[in-house]
């Protein structure tokens, strides 16, 4: 096949890949909005859960805030140290402002490496075919998470 084949090929696989991201809603998305700094409202009205959230926290498939901050996860033997530790993180911030920084840190400061674990699919460039259309984690994800991180004062 020649290199311009292979960009043709490429170019509809693109373009059909977001004409139908735009028809169908993402897998586990909530809209959310953002006003001075904190996101107020649950994602998609969702309770959370501070187990589940802190599951989330330590799976290096999930949240995996390990790999960045020290947090009172004392089973885990390896804590990052490239974030701020979290052990008193629901003491310095309110629940929407937790909620904030979980969904796109980068809204807040947008020279910080931490990823955005919930914003529109569609902003995405060079996904793996299967997070294509989703967000990092899902609404009930980030829900839970925070729940967690309001428990550690």
């Amino acid at each position: 096949m020649g290199i311009l084949t292979a960009l043709v090929l490429w170019w509809i696989f693109c373009f059909t890949a977001f004409a139908e991201h735009g028809q169908e809603p993402p897998s586990g998305f909530c809209t959310w909005e953002m006003r001075d700094l904190a996101v107020a409202d649950p994602l998609c009205g969702l309770p959370g859960d501070p187990q589940r959230g802190r599951a989330i926290a330590a799976d290096p498939h999930a949240g995996n805030c390990l790999a960045c901050h020290r947090m009172p996860i004392p089973e885990e033997a390896f804590h990052g140290t490239i974030g701020p530790p979290l052990e008193d993180v629901g003491a310095r911030y309110s629940t929407a402002q937790l909620r904030a920084r979980v969904v796109d840190e980068r809204r807040i400061n947008p020279f910080t490496i931490m990823p955005s674990f919930h914003v529109d699919p569609s902003e995405y460039h060079r996904v793996a075919a299967d997070y294509w259309g989703k967000p990092f984690l899902t609404a009930q994800q980030i829900e839970d998470l925070v729940a967690y991180l309001e428990t550690l004062q």
